[in-house]
């Protein structure tokens, strides 16, 4: 199997802009994206190991695997054209899972970032046995990273058009606007 673009996913913003310099990095290389998400239970292998239950573990993959998808469908509107992809849904830490994906030297593990290297930055640039490209997330002003943590890109899509507003208002003492004619409102150049 040749040289593949391996990269990370978790549906953050900055994961997604990570996706979408895999895929154009894939595109330009002629290689295979390999886009995988890491899970594991919400209260941790320790916890679950004492009180096994596959629904739940079923649940939480089938999460993850959604959240995949959704990332593809934010990131591209669907799968990215000219690339081939794989897509991988493994319960394990991330930063074991992209290290152990890597396959050989010439793959390129490409990873999302903010600010402050989390512990899968960490672990995959000590233990990566190939080249790391790291994508920096959408820069947000201090105030509004809390707000913003749970953003999505369908959050920030086109408003709706604004209603029509050119007939009478239901409501008293609102403001009626009518459109432009150009006579009355004296922006005919003939009028003189």
């Amino acid at each position: 199997m040749g040289a593949r673009v391996v990269v990370g996913v978790s549906g953050s913003l900055a994961s997604l802009a990570a996706l979408r310099a895999a895929a154009g990095e894939a595109r330009r290389a002629g290689r295979v994206l390999v886009a995988v998400i890491a899970w594991e239970p919400p209260e941790g292998e320790g916890l679950y190991a004492r009180r096994p239950d596959r629904a739940w573990a079923r649940h939480w993959e089938a999460e993850a695997r959604a959240t995949l998808d959704r990332a593809f469908e934010e990131a591209f509107g669907g799968a990215p054209r000219g690339v081939t992809v794989e897509r991988r849904v493994v319960r394990d830490r991330p930063g074991r899972v992209l290290c152990g994906l890597v396959e050989h030297g010439d793959d390129l593990l490409v990873l999302g970032t903010r600010r402050r290297w989390s512990r899968t930055g960490r672990h995959v640039h000590a233990h990566a046995g190939c080249p790391v490209m790291t994508v920096p997330g959408p820069s947000v002003p201090k105030r509004a990273r809390r707000t913003l943590r749970k953003a999505r890109a369908a959050d920030f899509s086109a408003p709706a058009p604004f209603p029509d507003v050119s007939g009478t208002s239901t409501r008293r003492g609102a403001r009626t606007f009518r459109p432009l004619d150009p006579r009355r409102d004296g922006l005919d150049h003939r009028s003189g």
